[in-house]
Parts: structure tokens; C-alpha cells; sequence
């Protein structure tokens, strides 16, 4: 289960996207550290000075400061110079390609009229849920203006459209492909012993303007009043639209997902699997809450499954899931190529790269030392200490998860 926030920050993300995640996270992207950035690799912010430029479009350090900045919430103070210009160039790499495949999009006539920017940004406005002064503010505290974020928005609608234009070429794939598919994967079309679940999701965490639970008391606080709607008779998928904290499935009603019985004891635990599979009928709810990943779930079963089933290809499940795997694999392929060839063929000097080669010795590894943190309130120095080593990680999975999900087996729960 996933829990979406769409941030308006200073670059786009593609959303309603058919191909992997992973692969657009070359193209667009959220930053993931804050800096200043400058004359030196590691020194205060020189705003005009330009940190690449790619086919003679300029990227300036405002840029690359303003992206960064947009994710870093008041911790760069806890990171060594050496740190942030690692930083830097993670972040105007990512710029980089977003200008390259936005000049593409233009060669491509793929870049959206005003009327359709327009048309964008008030949806989100209205999606936001923000009054106009809060959604103002929020544009502020992000360094965005008016015209700035109509600029984000026609990027990320241009390089949707591109997307969908190139990976339009992909044909679904013939009865004999889907056929010999299904033939070397038997054992992952099988609808095994276990439960389809629906969930009302509480989030503890803060995330921003909107959020209705913000910390463990008003998550408490949100359960309880789930507990009294439901115990009233007020029907789950009612109360789950109203409450989950989940866009994905409150949008379903709470519909979530089906769990073998294996993997109920993976992810629950032995006692919780025994009273799914044991106690509970379909339409009753688990009788108390349970924690997963740092969220708060109020758990609907939906129906159980007591002998595990091979599915075939008659099977009204799988021909279209092997369809969607097998041409969502070729988009994603088509469209990493079309990536690697459009930055092959552009033209990029890396103002940022050549300062670091030209000056290697000016990078200092020590991070600042920490300031006092008033008695009671969170240690932000603390918590930001290995938050280079946790995003490069972050990249590197991303790619790996790009490659997984291209070959990845179809959902086998319904």
C-alpha cells in the first residue's frame, strides 16, 4: 500500500503514468538534499553563475538552489561540503535531462497549449484541498511564483505527452507471445489459500499543509472516531472515502489487496494470519488495529480463499495481465533507449562537474558541528546524518526496481 503526495515543487512529476516510476526518475525529479551552491564546490550561492548548459540553454545555479532547497526542509546545515557538492551534481544531473527531453518534447510538438496549463493548474489548486492563501504560502515557502510554476507545469505536461507519444508505437503483444508467457510462468498464476482485504489507512507522519494527523495523539484520535462511525453501522467502503489517508485505495473504498496466507504471516504475523484464516468471516472487520509501516490500518476482509486454485489462460485475470506486463515492459525499454539516445545526442557542458575536477582538494568531509536542540524537540542535525548515504542508496534501487518490475510476474492476488 503506498500513500501518494503530490509536492509542487520546482520540478515536475509525472503523474498517470503507464511505464515504471523508476524510469522516469532520470527525467524528473524531487531533490533529495539542500545546499548553497557557489563560486567554489563548497562555498555560498553565486545565483546568476550558470551550472550547465545543455544544447545553449542555460541551467543556473538558482535553479539547482531553488530545487534543492524545496526538499530540504532547514537541514543542510547538517552536511559537509563534501556532502553538498555530491549533492549538487546528483541534482543538476537530474536538470540536465529534464531540459533534454524537454527540448525534445518540443522538436516532438508534444508541449501543451496555455489553455491546458491553465486548465492544470486550477485542478490543482482544487485538488489541493488548500484555501487560496494557504496554497499562496505554500507557493512562497517553495521560492515558486506564478509564472515559475506555470513553467514546471507545462514541463511536466509536455514530457508526459512526449512519453506517450514515443511509447504509442508499442503494439499489445500476439496470442502466442501471451501464450508462451503464461507456459514459462505457471507457478505465478495460481490464486493461492489466503484473503482479499480492504483497509482504512491512518498516517501518523506530517505531511504538510492538509494532513489530518500529524502525530501518534491525533492518529488516535482519528481511530477512535473510525471505530464509533463503523460500530454505528456506517458502511466501510463510506467511512474508508471520508477517513483513509491512502489516495490509491480510498479512492476504491478501501479496496486493498489480496494476501496469501504466506505472506499474512510475513507481513502480520502468525497470530493476526490464524484469526484471518481461522476466526473472521467475509465482511467482518479485524477486531483491532494494526501497524504496518509506520501507519495505522483498520483491516476488512473481504473474502477468503481456503484451497489454492491454478489459474489458466481462460481465466478472465490473466490475458489481461499478461498483456499489461508484456507492453508495459516494452514501454519502459522503448523509452529508457529514447532517454539514453537524446542525452547521447545533446550537447552538455557541466559548468558544476568541471569546477569539481578543477578544484578536488577543496572539499572537507567534516560535517558542521551540531547545534544545541532545545530539551524536547526532535534533533534535525541527528536525523539528517545519513541522509546522503539513504538517497544514493534510493537511486540505486530505483534503477534495480526499474529492471524488477519489467520482468516482474503479474499480481496474482485476484
Amino acid at each position: 500500500m503506498s500513500k501518494f503526495q503530490i509536492v509542487e515543487g520546482v520540478y515536475p512529476i509525472v503523474k498517470n503514468v503507464n511505464v515504471s516510476s523508476a524510469v522516469l526518475a532520470g527525467i524528473v525529479f524531487m531533490a533529495l538534499f539542500v545546499s548553497a551552491c557557489s563560486d567554489g564546490p563548497g562555498g555560498p550561492p553565486a545565483s546568476n553563475e550558470i551550472a550547465a548548459r545543455v544544447n545553449g540553454r542555460d541551467i543556473r545555479m538558482e535553479e539547482v538552489e531553488k530545487a534543492m532547497k524545496a526538499q530540504a526542509q532547514g537541514t543542510e546545515s547538517s552536511f559537509s561540503q563534501l556532502e553538498l557538492a555530491s549533492a549538487r551534481l546528483s541534482v543538476l544531473q537530474q536538470l540536465i535531462q529534464t531540459e533534454v527531453m524537454f527540448q525534445k518534447a518540443e522538436k516532438e510538438q508534444t508541449v501543451p497549449s496555455d489553455e491546458e496549463v491553465t486548465a492544470e493548474m486550477n485542478n490543482r489548486r482544487t485538488n489541493s484541498g488548500l484555501s487560496r492563501e494557504e496554497f499562496e504560502k505554500q507557493m512562497a515557502d517553495a521560492g515558486e511564483t506564478e509564472d515559475s510554476w506555470r513553467q514546471n507545469v507545462r514541463k511536466e505536461l509536455a514530457l508526459q505527452k512526449l512519453q506517450d507519444k514515443i511509447t504509442g508505437r508499442v503494439e499489445a503483444p500476439s496470442d502466442s507471445e501471451i501464450e508462451a508467457f503464461y507456459t514459462g510462468n505457471r507457478e505465478q498464476f495460481k490464486n493461492k489459500r489466503g484473503v482479499e482485504l480492504a483497509a482504512i489507512v491512518i498516517d501518523p507522519s506530517d505531511s504538510g499543509p492538509g494532513d489530518p494527523t500529524t502525530n501518534e495523539a491525533e492518529a488516535q484520535l482519528r481511530l477512535k472516531e473510525i471505530a464509533q462511525r463503523l460500530q454505528a453501522g456506517t458502511d466501510f467502503a463510506s467511512v474508508a472515502r471520508e477517513f483513509s489517508e491512502d489516495l490509491e485505495t480510498r479512492a476504491r473504498g478501501g479496496d486493498w489487496r489480496y494476501f496469501s496466507e504466506e505472506e499474512l504471516r510475513q507481513v502480520f504475523g502468525g497470530q493476526v494470519a490464524d484469526i484471518f484464516m481461522k476466526q473472521l468471516k467475509a465482511g467482518d472487520v479485524f477486531p483491532s488495529a494494526l501497524p504496518l509501516d509506520g501507519r495505522i490500518l483498520v483491516v476488512k476482509m473481504l473474502r477468503r480463499q481456503e484451497q489454492d486454485e491454478d489459474l489458466t489462460l481462460e481465466s478472465p485475470s490473466v490475458r489481461p495481465r499478461i498483456t499489461e506486463l508484456l507492453t508495459n515492459a516494452r514501454k519502459n525499454l522503448l523509452w529508457q533507449s529514447y532517454l539514453a539516445m537524446a542525452m547521447n545526442e545533446a550537447k552538455i557542458e557541466n559548468n558544476l562537474a568541471r569546477k569539481v575536477v578543477d578544484n578536488p582538494n577543496e572539499l572537507s568531509g567534516a560535517r558542521p558541528a551540531p547545534t544545541a536542540t532545545p530539551e524536547g524537540q526532535p534533533d534535525t542535525n541527528a536525523n539528517t546524518a545519513n541522509a546522503n548515504a539513504n538517497a544514493d542508496a534510493a537511486n540505486a534501487n530505483a534503477n534495480a526496481d526499474g529492471a524488477a518490475n519489467a520482468n516482474s510476474p503479474a499480481n496474482t492476488g485476484n
